[in-house]
């Protein structure tokens, strides 16, 4: 007799309907603030750098005296109103694109691309763009705008009765005819460069990874020998020895992944960031976190902040294959007794990017049991943690009773009532259950398993899929079922789940059900490679005999 499921039940797709999208060209937000022009640069004597810290993903134009479009080149800091100004590190998209990806990068301490997040960028009929932008990760940042030139009228030929336009080295002629945008030599061959190619005004540069450094030709890479280069590519110490060198921090810093820069030590937990700040590096100046409300604590040798990923002004986007939560600390003079409390600083003194990274997919290996909650996923890092999923067992379809002290009793014919549950929950996040499938053993590769679903598809007509008001929740019923086989006693069940940004509709969770006959190469979102996170728990037994 074929290894084969004794299952019953009824399926039932519950589809939202949502509202019919505006055209972008039609409905954007302007942005004509004089002081975001890249020819506008900062002034301390101003008053305080500005940050575009109030906007939240809606369509914006840059008019008037802001400029045509954004820089498609390298802005040095202080320009644009602020310390740190975006630009777009690519090409302006033709009108056929339609709505199109981008990176927009952060220029600060002379890297051009310090921070790094994803816009979108339309292409209007009109000859003007459209940007979706979201809320910068730290303060200050601030999107530029750029005046492009209009390009120079010269006949060739007859022209009869038109003319042609040409531009200036380093410059393209725009679709409309008469714009000059910035010529991006990084989009062809990376630029010649080996490694990393930056888009300059009218030029580029190559650069090298941490610890390495040009060759003469300005275009190759190769490692660091020793200190007397660069002293060795290390942001402190350089140590030589005959084998080579390494990097070493002062007091109360720790290495980073690139074993080459120091940082203060960052504990990324599921639910919170914890950041410990030397005292020495502290020196009279008082910590603050975006959200200036939020403070930092000495415990006499470090001064502790201890702030979640919903407070505090903390910033969480997905960056490709991770989510990135995002703050930053900064240190200010302390209030003197009997001030007002009203200070004005010209500048920061101490400025602190903190980042924690977590993976977006997860594999939850269960048996049909509650978790717990004794032993949530570790922590991989001091910059890098996870979002914890548990696989929980409900009571009935309300969803709010999980079984908790006793394992449930459960015969052929029950029905069971599970759900991919977030122990945090963050808003501007969904996920999406791309697969569940049951094995007779705890073991993930087991050959012989059973799909309830897969590729984001209910493969099983007998699976319920609950709406839940968490959009990092998801829940199903189903009925109880066994392995055949009188030696098929238990049942483990194995859940991937990703997770992606609510405002990506072209994430592969936005795809939702995507089936395998229709995955094209290079459609849609790549998710090979991303990491991926087991919680393994006992199994129920299933009570087949009545």
């Amino acid at each position: 007799m074929p290894q084969s499921l004794l299952l019953t039940g009824l399926f039932i797709l519950v589809t939202p309907v949502s509202p019919m999208a505006l055209d972008p060209c039609s409905a954007y937000i302007s942005l004509n603030e004089p002081w975001r022009n890249t020819d506008h640069q900062f002034d301390e004597s101003q008053g305080t750098p500005l940050c575009d810290n109030h906007m939240d993903g809606e369509w914006y134009r840059f008019t008037g005296m802001a400029g045509d479009a954004m820089p498609t080149f390298c802005v040095p800091e202080n320009h644009c109103g602020t310390h740190a100004p975006i630009w777009l590190n690519g090409s302006q998209p033709l009108e056929s694109d339609g709505i199109v990806q981008r990176q927009a990068c952060t220029s600060f301490k002379g890297n051009c691309c310090l921070w790094d997040t994803t816009v979108e960028v339309k292409a209007c009929p009109g000859g003007y763009y459209v940007y979706r932008l979201s809320k910068p990760s730290v303060c200050f940042h601030v999107y530029c705008g750029h005046f492009y030139d209009i390009c120079d009228e010269d006949c060739h030929g007859s022209c009869l009765g038109t003319s042609q336009c040409t531009c200036s080295p380093g410059t393209v002629l725009g679709p409309d005819g008469q714009t000059c945008f910035d010529e991006n030599e990084c989009e062809q061959d990376n630029g010649g460069c080996s490694e990393i190619c930056v888009n300059l005004k009218h030029s580029y540069r190559c650069e090298c990874g941490v610890g390495r450094v040009l060759r003469s030709d300005g275009k190759t890479c190769e490692d660091i020998k020793g200190c007397h280069n660069n002293n060795g590519g290390c942001s402190h110490s350089c140590l030589g020895s005959e084998k080579g060198y390494q990097c070493e921090c002062p007091r109360g810093l720790v290495l980073a992944d690139d074993n080459h820069t120091c940082q203060v030590p960052v504990v990324c937990k599921s639910n919170a960031i914890e950041v410990n700040v030397p005292r020495e590096l502290v020196g009279g100046l008082e910590l603050f976190l975006t959200n200036t409300s939020c403070r930092g604590v000495s415990n006499g040798t470090h001064v502790n902040i201890f702030f979640s990923l919903k407070t505090c002004g903390t910033v969480v986007n997905v960056v490709n294959d991770k989510i990135v939560a995002s703050n930053l600390v900064t240190g200010l003079p302390k209030q003197t007794p009997g001030s007002s409390g009203d200070i004005i600083v010209r500048t920061s003194e101490l400025l602190i990017p903190v980042t924690c990274e977590f993976p977006r997919l997860y594999t939850i290996s269960e048996g049909y049991v509650p978790n717990l909650r004794s032993s949530p996923l570790e922590i991989l890092g001091r910059s890098h943690g996870v979002f914890p999923f548990t696989l929980e067992i409900f009571k009935d379809h309300e969803f709010e009773e999980p079984y908790r002290e006793a394992l449930p009793s459960l015969k052929l014919r029950d029905s069971l009532f599970f759900g991919i549950e977030p122990l945090v929950h963050v808003s501007g996040l969904e996920s999406l259950v791309e697969s569940c499938f049951a094995t007779p053993t705890s073991k993930v590769d087991e050959i012989l398993k059973y799909y309830l679903i897969r590729d984001g598809c209910v493969s099983d007509d007998s699976v319920k899929q609950y709406s839940s008001r968490d959009h990092l929740a998801k829940h199903f019923q189903v009925p109880v079922f066994k392995f055949v086989g009188k030696d098929h006693k238990e049942v483990f069940l194995h859940c991937r789940v990703l997770v992606c940004g609510m405002l990506d509709t072209r994430s592969r969770c936005a795809q939702g059900c995507h089936q395998r006959v229709r995955r094209a190469a290079g459609e849609g979102e790549n998710t090979a490679g991303l990491q991926s996170q087991i919680l393994t728990g006992g199994p129920i037994s299933i009570d087949w005999e009545h």
